[in-house]
């Protein structure tokens, strides 16, 4: 066998460790890392099996078989990433009709702690005018840099933290029953509620950054998957009109993102319509979507976009839904088996969280 041979057929053993890592369930960081690039691992392999081809003159049983195992593994990350491009079926309708008269606009941003370009952000919310915006990790200096727009959103709830997880929300919509809670780390806290749209239509919120698998933050995906899951298993129990949004710190495609959305049966307005990647903001090539806004099926959509750079490492990510109840009789809620949620639960168990609900 020639050198060339060899070395092709190394690569190709190489290329198929994120196919089968990712497809395990075991929680380790380095394991979970290959959910996220699963569009760049699929450009990878496609590199490869070309390369293959040309190296290869398919006179051994092992060169079909390592073409063949490639294209498997291509296949696996393709369909995972598949309902996020426009050639898949759309999840939630587009609102068509007439002027919307009950809606309700969310900017979500990563504002990352040490950043100090206010004014990008506060751009932004110029422009745009949100009904809601929530920063992540905002301490005490964005606090006080974002304070005028206190006039005109008169609810906010503030959780200024120098750790990377602090969280401010403002609001123009009157909020109620709010409340501050740390369901599985004593300090990564998570903001709970009720908002009030013009026609007095009551909306749950939660508003969520659980720690992320990572060598610098936490070992295992157990923590970010329990806080994730656990929600997703009360929202479906409380049956109310339900927004989640936030910094997941999980890709839309995961596993444990839709097990969420299949427990919670809550909608993403991303599936048929792109990626709309908002991380990391300065490397075109390494992004993938961490932030994300999910709801209920009386929801319809308005407008979706990725916002500009404003000198974080996210994107920041801004929504338009309209609240319409006659939504619900055509849009199906996801669903989760039985075994899903027996696997869901475990995770909750062993991440032994602070608090047995939301």
């Amino acid at each position: 066998m020639e050198i060339s041979e060899i070395i092709m057929l190394i690569a190709c053993g190489l290329f198929l460790i994120p196919s089968l890592a990712s497809a395990t369930r075991f929680d380790q960081w380095w394991i979970r890392a290959f959910d996220f690039p699963r569009l760049q691992i699929s450009i990878l392999i496609s590199v490869i099996i070309v390369a293959a081809i040309i190296v290869f003159d398919f006179s051994k049983v092992i060169h079909f078989i390592a073409v063949a195992l490639l294209l498997v593994s291509l296949i696996y990350q393709v369909e995972k990433i598949y309902p996020y491009t426009w050639f898949a079926k759309k999840e939630v309708m587009k609102f068509e009709d007439g002027d919307p008269t009950d809606n309700i606009s969310i900017l979500v941003s990563n504002v990352l702690t040490p950043n100090e370009d206010y004014h990008k952000l506060l751009e932004i919310v110029n422009r745009r005018q949100p009904d809601i915006l929530l920063t992540l990790e905002s301490d005490e200096k964005w606090e006080k840099a974002l304070k005028g727009l206190e006039e005109e959103y008169k609810y906010c709830i503030k959780v200024p933290q120098d750790n990377l997880y602090g969280m401010h929300l403002y609001s123009k919509l009157k909020l109620e029953e709010t409340e501050i809670r740390y369901l599985v780390k004593d300090d990564i806290p998570s903001i709970h509620g009720f908002v009030r749209l013009d026609d007095n239509s009551k909306i749950r919120i939660h508003c969520m950054h659980p720690r992320p698998p990572s060598p610098s933050e936490a070992d295992t995906s157990t923590n970010r998957d329990a806080e994730l899951l656990m929600l997703g298993r009360d929202v479906r129990e409380q049956d109310d009109s339900v927004l989640v949004f936030g910094d997941l710190n999980d890709v839309a495609w995961s596993r444990t993102t839709r097990l969420f959305q299949q427990m919670s049966g809550l909608m993403d307005p991303r599936i048929g319509r792109g990626f709309f990647n908002t991380f990391h903001a300065d490397y075109r090539f390494f992004r993938w979507p961490l932030d994300h806004v999910f709801h209920s099926n009386d929801f319809t959509l308005i407008d979706i976009a990725r916002e500009k750079h404003i000198g974080s490492d996210h994107f920041p990510m801004y929504i338009k839904l309209n609240f319409e109840r006659k939504a619900e009789l055509e849009q199906n809620k996801p669903e989760a088996e039985e075994e899903e949620k027996d696997w869901a639960q475990d995770k909750i168990d062993d991440a032994e969280p602070r608090e047995k609900g939301v």
